[in-house]
């Protein structure tokens, strides 16, 4: 008979692992990525400040809001204190749901989510309800794609204000290179296993509990543009001939199957708002076109009714 293998060798401890990583890393040829294993918590100074939030992901049959439905919803209750640090994590809310047709074969190789793993699931709207109703934001990392699904699932989030961290951090200004969150946990310094709802939400915190370059948190600039209200301006009868400059200077098209006029549109702060409206009477009109700005707050933003 062969030799037997010898047994693997000790692993070592965490700690060692750990002086092994920063001596590689000192010696400047090697840039370490962690494993994400929980979130990095803020003592709180004065507890009866702390307000409560929830991060929330989906995972979908699609990218159709109106249409496709939710396979995996998972919300993340998390406490942060007046700057915007990250002070307690909480016991999450995950559910799984059958939908009315086969799961695509293209989402179960996303997600790892099968029809057998959905089966006989339901996520019911009442649990949800009261699982928000203590929050005072909701965040989502693509909140225009999961508010729809969300209110679909519960009127309970209509009534609640939206964050979304993926488009209201200035995460380029800020030195990072994309915005997934993949992206921004790399350059942070950290890896985790996505597209499973509950992972991407404690990622999620996990980044935004971290300071940016002027010491405030991604979570402290994030509630700050969330509470600042912005303007819906809307090019509606605006020159086929200018959607060319209009989508380079950042308007999206409202398209046939959303509500509201199908026009260009763009979303700006009320320091902006006569410099853009001037921009289209100069740039794309050519004439005053009398348009009227909507007013949006974190209540509507990243709905169907804004």
């Amino acid at each position: 008979m062969p030799d037997a293998a010898p047994p693997p060798p000790d692993q070592p401890d965490l700690a060692t692992l750990e002086a092994m990583a920063a001596q590689l890393e000192a010696s400047g040829r090697y840039r370490l990525l962690r494993r994400f294993e929980t979130c990095t918590l803020h003592p709180a100074d004065a507890p009866s400040t702390l307000k409560r939030g929830v991060y929330l992901d989906t995972e979908t049959t699609g990218t159709d809001g109106r249409k496709d439905e939710i396979l995996e919803l998972a919300m993340v209750p998390f406490d942060y204190d007046p700057e915007g640090r990250l002070c307690a994590v909480h016991a999450p809310f995950v559910a799984l749901n059958q939908p009315s047709k086969p799961i695509p074969p293209e989402i179960t190789k996303i997600t790892g989510i099968t029809d057998a793993m959905v089966e006989g699931q339901a996520i019911d709207p009442g649990e949800v309800a009261a699982f928000i109703a203590s929050a005072v934001i909701i965040i989502a990392h693509n909140a225009a794609f999961d508010r729809l699904f969300a209110e679909r699932l519960s009127e309970a989030f209509k009534h609640k204000g939206w964050a979304c961290s993926m488009s209201q951090v200035d995460w380029k200004g800020q030195g990072f290179e994309g915005t997934k969150l993949s992206y921004l946990a790399g350059q942070a310094g950290f890896f985790f296993d996505g597209h499973r709802a509950e992972n991407d939400c404690l990622a999620g915190l996990e980044i935004l509990g971290r300071p940016l370059q002027d010491g405030r948190t991604a979570l402290a600039h994030l509630l700050e543009a969330a509470r600042a209200p912005a303007w819906r301006i809307v090019a509606e009868r605006s020159p086929f001939e200018m959607k060319d400059k209009l989508k380079a200077r950042g308007y999206r098209w409202n398209g046939e199957e959303a509500a509201g006029p199908k026009a260009w549109f763009t979303d700006v702060a009320d320091s902006d708002r006569e410099a853009e409206l001037l921009f289209l009477t100069q740039e794309i009109y050519g004439y005053d076109p009398g348009l009227t700005p909507r007013r949006l707050t974190a209540f509507e933003r990243f709905s169907e009714r804004a």
